[in-house]
Formats: structure tokens, sequence, C-alpha cells
């Protein structure tokens, strides 16, 4: 099956190069978000790797009422465009009501539907209205190959701009597993396909400031077996100081290790396209 090529910017996901989508978890302060752009700019200049800058004004999925969420959809978005206007970054954050999704599409070049929530019709359907790429994450609850549902809602809008994101299964055991057959089914939709790395490494019902809360002995094996596996692009959230992040503080990746992490994933990629 040929695969769609999703143009956002600078990026042409399906088609190589290998694409990446990073940026801090969860919008913090401003500094925070433009220290991080900073590096992310300088790195796509070095090594040209096209990026997509993610962070999320709302991080509604808490454990706690107590925990940071971000600073909202407003102020979340004015900080987003601040961004998108100094660096030139195709911007990218998640919705999780369908009343955002308007003033959304007015910045984010890339609306994202939470894996949690990518079954909820009137959501999905209101982000594809709105023309923007949209990015699909694959429930932690939902065979690969079920992922043609939403697909097919996003569809039904007459929008095709579409990228499936997988981040791993969960099976109430507050651990996530990653099978490698759904890159195979997500790539059957179509579409581009993004593996999320650190999303992939976190442990549920612990809390994210707590060094066990995410697994990153795997961050290696799991990017490196996704884009052996074909992945069109992988999603890396990246902090100056993971330890003090906000949100997924045991998964983040320091921005400053990005590089050297990168480098063997994007000669698997180069060897891959050898081989189609």
């Amino acid at each position: 099956m040929s695969k769609k090529i999703i143009s956002v910017g600078d990026v042409q996901a399906g088609a190589p190069p290998l694409f990446l989508i990073s940026g801090p978890c969860v919008i913090e302060s401003e500094s925070t978000m433009m220290e991080v752009a900073e590096k992310l700019k300088a790195y796509a200049e070095r090594s040209g790797v096209p990026i997509i800058y993610k962070s999320s004004f709302i991080k509604d999925n808490r454990s706690s009422v107590d925990y940071y969420r971000g600073p909202g959809l407003d102020e979340g978005l004015k900080i987003l465009q601040k961004v998108k206007d100094n660096f030139g970054f195709p911007i990218l954050s998640d919705i999780h009501q369908e009343s955002e999704a308007a003033a959304a599409g007015e910045v984010l070049d890339i609306i994202q539907i939470p894996a949690y929530l990518c079954m909820q019709t009137s959501l999905v359907v209101a982000a594809a209205k709105t023309g923007k790429v949209v990015n699909l994450k694959h429930g932690q609850f939902l065979a690969p190959e079920n992922m043609i549902k939403p697909v097919e809602k996003i569809e039904s809008t007459g929008n095709e701009k579409i990228i499936l994101t997988e981040r791993g299964y969960t099976f109430g055991y507050n651990d996530l597993i990653v099978d490698p057959r759904s890159f195979y089914h997500l790539a059957e939709t179509g579409y581009p396909v993004v593996f999320d790395v650190t999303h992939s490494i976190r442990k549920y019902g612990i809390p994210s400031a707590d060094p066990t809360g995410g697994a990153r002995q795997y961050l290696n094996v799991l990017a490196r077996s996704a884009v052996g596996a074909g992945v069109d692009g992988l999603f890396i959230e990246t902090h100056p100081c993971p330890e003090k992040a906000l949100c997924d503080a045991a998964s983040q990746m320091n921005i400053d290790q990005l590089e050297a992490f990168m480098k063997p994933l994007l000669a698997i990629h180069e060897v891959g396209k050898k081989f189609g």
C-alpha cells in the first residue's frame, strides 16, 4: 500500500528523512519553552532533521488533581505562537474537548488527539473539521488494526491529513508494552506512523516526579526497534532539566542528550531506506 505524504511546514511526514516531534511534555515557563526551542532549532540546522515542536497547554491525564496541568488554552496558545514566530517550527499540541478545537486550529499546525480519547467521535471530528493535520495517538486499550475506526471518522469530514502515533499498551499493571506488530497495522491505514518513545516508558500509577515512574533503560532498544520497523517519525519529549519538569519528569529526555540519542537512529533509518 502506498503511503500518503502529509506536508506540514518543512516536514514531509511519510517521506524521508526521519522527522522528529519534540518539546516539553507540558507548557511550563516561557523561558523553558524558548530554551528548548532554541536548542531544537540548532540541532535541526546541524543534523537536517525536520522538527515539529510539541507541548501541551493542558495535560488533563494526571493521576492527581493536585498535579500541574499546564497554563490552559489561552495562555498556552500565546506561548506556542511565540515559539512559532521566533523559531519557525510547525506546532503540535493536544485538545481534550470539542470546544478547544477552533481556537487551537488558529495557532497549531497539528492537532493531537490524546490516546485515551482517540475513540471520542465528537472530539476527533471537531479536530478534523479545522482542516489541520490530526495526530491520532493510538489508544492503550485498542488493537492496532482497530485504529482504522477513528481514522475513518476523520476522513468522513474530508480531511485526509492524518498521522498515527504508537505509544504502547497498558494491561492495568502500571506498565506499557510496545508490540512491534502495531507499526505494521498502523502503516496499513496508508498514513505516516510515529513512535512515541518517551511515553512508551512511563509507569502508570507512579508519580512522574518519582525516578521509578519511567523505565529509561528501554529507550534505546524501543526506539531502534521502531526505526528498524520503518516508522516515519519519532516523538521524544525533551526538557532542560527533566528531574525538575512539572510533568513526566521520569521519562522526558534531557535536551542536551538528544543529538547523541538520535545519531544511531538516523543511521538505522538510512539503512532501512535501501531496502524499502
